[in-house]
């Protein structure tokens, strides 16, 4: 790809032309505030954080700025500074101050936005403070939304029209009472919402949260078990409990996204009757054994019941081709056509 030559704060930086000026900045490591902005999806140029000068003169939105041959671009140009603390701050006077007892505490982007940019107790004085008091919808069993803490990014909004297709939730109402919600401004659940967790995931705060969020000690690189796609996960543990799953975004099959098994369904892993170990019948009881033991016993059985005597049911959580192997043994090893498919109960 054809590459184009910039400054940005006096460094000069190659970027992809064609590109934008945020992303050639986010890019070579250099930080512009943004809260709109997502790698997944449309610049929508919602926040008005990301503004930057451009040649001395002209104020622009980095994220919806296309890279030029030649560009000078300035993001600490005392004018900049000025426009862009004063859209933050007037995010903030309007956000719950709940820091210490929110589930994105230290992974929140407005926290981060607002350090960079240098808020204050001090310069939020001159706002009078106007938190919405509107209820948290906690109907999905899985996250909770709560539009007191929303900053009207729309990376929700976008991520389920632009990735998901499906469009559950929308800009409702108007002015300083807009809202993200769903048709007629009901619960999520009753909503065409399919509880994929990819607005959940993507939130830059906390107005979308899991029910439970426990912060894990390590990650696991895991592939889901639910059918045969095959999603690549990152199992979030701690201590020997799994507490979270988030999608594994260099697997080339999911990129980073999940349906609502593979990240909402992980309880069963730490369930106390879930089994760890192969049983062996002895006696009319089961007890544990070893897989040599227990494979020797499967084959000692299968060697006795060939023909019709034996049927295979095949499972929907393995691969095209671990089911081509089970009909192909079935009839050419156990002689029979007997196998079937789970998909079919």
């Amino acid at each position: 790809m054809k590459k184009v030559t910039l400054t940005i704060d006096g460094l000069q930086l190659r970027a992809d032309e064609g590109s934008t000026v945020l992303q050639a900045a986010l890019a070579n490591g250099l930080y512009i505030p943004n809260l709109c902005n997502h790698p997944d999806l449309v610049p929508a140029g919602l926040c008005r954080v990301c503004v930057v000068k451009v040649d001395d003169w002209k104020i622009s939105i980095s994220c919806k700025l296309p890279v030029k041959e030649g560009m000078v671009i300035s993001t600490e140009d005392p004018e900049v500074q000025r426009i862009r603390k004063s859209t933050v701050e007037l995010l903030v006077a309007n956000h719950p101050m709940t820091c210490l007892t929110c589930s994105r505490d230290a992974n929140c982007e407005l926290q981060r936005v607002a350090s960079y940019v240098g808020i204050t107790q001090e310069s939020l004085k001159r706002y009078r403070r106007s938190v919405r008091q509107l209820p948290i919808d906690s109907s999905n069993p899985f996250f909770d939304i709560d539009h007191s803490k929303c900053v009207l990014c729309g990376i929700c909004v976008r991520t389920c029209d632009e990735l998901q297709n499906i469009n559950a939730i929308d800009y409702v109402r108007r002015g300083v009472h807009t809202t993200v919600g769903t048709l007629g401004n009901k619960p999520i659940t009753q909503s065409c919402c399919e509880s994929c967790g990819e607005c959940v995931a993507r939130c830059p705060v906390a107005a979308l949260a899991p029910k439970e969020s426990p912060i894990s000690m390590r990650e696991v690189k895991s592939v889901c078990t639910y059918c045969g796609v095959g999603c690549g996960i990152l199992l979030g543990v701690r201590g020997e409990k799994v507490v979270g799953v988030r999608g594994d975004r260099d697997n080339p099959v999911n990129r980073g996204s999940l349906c609502v098994k593979g990240r909402y369904g992980f309880k069963f892993i730490n369930h106390p009757d879930r089994l760890t170990t192969p049983l062996v019948r002895k006696d009319g009881v089961l007890v544990p054994a070893s897989w040599d033991e227990a494979l020797e016993r499967v084959a000692a059985n299968f060697s006795e019941h060939k023909g019709e005597q034996f049927a295979a049911l095949a499972s929907a959580r393995i691969t095209n081709e671990d089911n081509y192997l089970i009909q192909k043994f079935t009839r050419a090893v156990m002689q029979t056509n007997n196998i079937d498919h789970c998909a079919r109960l």
